[in-house]
């Protein structure tokens, strides 16, 4: 089969900080935390806990009223997110376009339209209503971010929605790049999006004691990969999204390259539905590397899917190890889910961008709040400032997912 280059020409993200991906990899070389404190006033027992929210992110100015009006928080997110990464890659947006019929859609989300529903619910319940608008399912449909990015940017190809935990945009990307590669589709948009501050979403979180505690003054250094006093994930909303782009075709019409897609890894540990595995995790690496025709020692910056869980962080370390031997004591590696918290579907899309800027700006973002190893994370060269001028060629995106769910990318830098 004739492989295709895949140039990523495209970069689109609803950041916390309030600016486009460039003020965002800045705020993470600079260490700066987006985790807040989502406070609600639900009774008797209100949501109070550490959260990266968006508030300064309008659905109104980012898509006007009557589009805005039409989706849920999470397809708000994501599809401002492909509008802002079609501009960047210099795409005219245009409903009707006869060269885009091939052209498609995949995209990530893990929880998909929860807040419409629970707004339903609460409609229903809690005020009396007997009736629904007509619009609720519609707003509630997992598939309703992709599908309006099809229809907003007239794009003719596949068009769907990968629904795997916190793994579903690293996949929704590893499949686009696979339908460039082979010549199926020239362009493809993907990303994640999600907006997991539902009430009973959050609290089935904390049934599951995986989250951060803090109060609001420390909530900003709540999560702590890696770290031995480190007490669980922070949730976050967020929406993220790449475009890929067939290389002949990116260079032909003169398009900015901000990086390369090279491989693509995705396994299942098939062994618990919580409790992540190294070998599983293992076998996605190298999957990664093979598919991108690169070895252990090309790999020059790995961003850790560390979401400072008490089991996940050791094993992604011992996974590592694995794979890279002696020389994953000298391969940097971070966690920037320190700063920016977890977006669940959008987390690896926003970590894919991360890891692209990274290659681009031949920066390394640190993992933030990590004062005190743990020993069962050692092994690895974890980055605890930033690190700038150095010569990177390649580096992974790890994202693994409850259900034992991996997918790991592998992307290179561009001359």
């Amino acid at each position: 089969m004739n492989r295709r280059r895949v140039a990523v020409t495209g970069l689109g993200l609803v950041s916390p900080y309030g600016g486009d991906s460039g003020d965002f990899f800045a705020r993470l070389l600079a260490g700066e935390s987006a985790i807040g404190f989502l406070r609600t006033e639900d009774v008797p027992r209100p949501l109070a806990m550490p959260f990266v929210a968006c508030p300064g992110f309008s659905a109104d100015a980012a898509l006007g009223r009557a589009l805005a009006g039409t989706l849920d928080r999470f397809a708000q997110l994501g599809v401002a997110a492909a509008f802002a990464a079609w501009d960047d890659a210099g795409f005219p947006r245009r409903a009707a376009a006869p060269d885009r019929e091939s052209w498609g859609v995949t995209w990530g989300t893990a929880l998909g339209g929860t807040l419409a529903y629970e707004k339903g619910y609460r409609d229903l319940w809690q005020r009396g209503r007997e009736r629904l608008s007509p619009l609720s399912l519609i707003l509630g449909l997992n598939n309703a971010a992709n599908a309006q990015i099809s229809i907003q940017l007239g794009l003719g190809g596949v068009s769907m929605s990968h629904t795997v935990a916190c793994a579903s945009s690293a996949i929704a990307i590893g499949e686009a790049f696979r339908r460039v590669r082979s010549g199926e589709a020239p362009v493809m948009v993907t990303g994640g999006s999600d907006a997991p501050q539902a009430y009973a979403v959050a609290r089935a979180w904390e049934g599951l004691r995986v989250l951060a505690s803090s109060d609001e003054s420390g909530a900003p250094q709540s999560c702590r990969p890696f770290s031995v006093d480190r007490g669980g994930l922070v949730l976050g909303e967020g929406g993220a999204a790449l475009v890929l782009e067939d290389w002949h075709h990116a260079i032909a019409r003169g398009a900015r390259i901000h990086g390369e897609i090279l491989g693509y890894g995705t396994t299942c540990d098939h062994s618990h539905l919580v409790r992540p595995e190294a070998a599983g995790q293992q076998r996605a690496l190298e999957q990664a590397l093979a598919d991108a025709g690169l070895t252990s020692g090309d790999i020059d910056y790995i961003n850790a899917h560390g979401t400072a869980t008490a089991e996940g962080d050791p094993v992604e370390v011992a996974a590592l190890r694995a794979v890279f031997g002696e020389r994953a004591a000298r391969l940097p590696v971070s966690a920037t889910k320190s700063m920016h918290g977890h977006q669940l579907g959008a987390a690896g899309a926003v970590e894919a961008i991360v890891t692209l800027l990274a290659l681009r700006e031949r920066a390394l973002p640190p993992t933030a709040n990590l004062a005190d190893l743990d020993p069962a994370c050692a092994g690895v060269d974890h980055v605890l400032t930033a690190r700038r001028g150095h010569t990177l060629r390649a580096a992974l995106s790890n994202s693994f997912a409850f259900g034992g769910s991996n997918a790991v990318l592998a992307f290179g830098a561009v001359a």
